[in-house]
């Protein structure tokens, strides 16, 4: 407490300036004071409301150097140029709204079935998939065994007739990760299915493209932002 006591004290008094060889120095810590507040950001999730508010124009505080930040897939940043206090005001935030699938993960045969056709877009190998889990034999699976690289498994090929087949994998498919205007990027995953004693067939998808996708989405977002603000050369889009 003594020493709290003279150190309060101390800070009382006025600080002195003293001048070394042609330098400044202070003999107490100095705080710069400044008034500079700052907007409130706007939250939004899709790339059309951030375009519309720049288009808008109405914000004064908005219309010198500008800059959008490409942060992730999922999130989008507007903010100003450096201040005279070299910090930055952000004006938007868009942060996209995209389903949640669980890679990586094993889940019911029908679960899966409905997020494959809810959550990808169509294509080729999606369209594949689901013809192959809406076919394949409960039971056969873990009959037919799993060589670490190919699985095989039991279709039904008709009304009674059934045939032995080959899990399809790798496979392309195009699933919603990004903002909705954009192109959603294809990328490779591997399609895995196992016999759970209690719940029948599993299925599961997991990443093989090492996270590539990510950068393809970001740059689909930049082009997307400068093709739209082309007639704005005041906003500057980075990733």
């Amino acid at each position: 407490m003594i020493k709290e006591a003279l150190e309060y004290i101390v800070g009382l008094n006025k600080p002195e300036i003293l001048n070394i060889k042609g330098q400044d120095y202070s003999d107490k810590s100095l705080k710069r004071i400044s008034y500079n507040p700052k907007a409130e950001r706007v939250e939004i999730s899709t790339l059309t409301s951030l375009v519309e508010y720049i288009k808008w124009g109405n914000d004064t505080a908005a219309r010198g150097a500008m800059l959008i930040h490409v942060v992730s897939p999922t999130r989008v940043i507007l903010m100003t140029s450096l201040d005279d206090d070299h910090s930055r005001e952000y004006f938007i935030e868009a942060d996209a709204e995209i389903p949640s699938f669980r890679y990586g993960q094993y889940m019911g045969h029908e679960n899966f079935l409905i997020a494959l056709q809810s959550q990808f877009i169509p294509g080729e190998d999606r369209d594949l998939l689901l013809k192959f889990a809406g076919t394949v034999e409960n039971g056969t699976v873990a009959q037919y065994g799993d060589d670490g690289v190919t699985q095989k498994a039991t279709i039904k090929t008709g009304i009674a007739s059934k045939g032995e087949a080959i899990v399809p994998s790798p496979v392309k498919l195009r699933p919603f990760r990004t903002f909705i205007e954009v192109e959603q990027p294809e990328s490779a995953f591997i399609f895995r299915m196992r016999q759970n004693e209690r719940d029948g067939v599993e299925c599961a998808l997991f990443e093989a493209d090492g996270g590539a996708w990510k950068n393809a989405a970001m740059k689909n977002i930049k082009e997307y932002l400068q093709y739209e603000l082309a007639e704005f050369p005041q906003f500057t889009v980075i990733s």
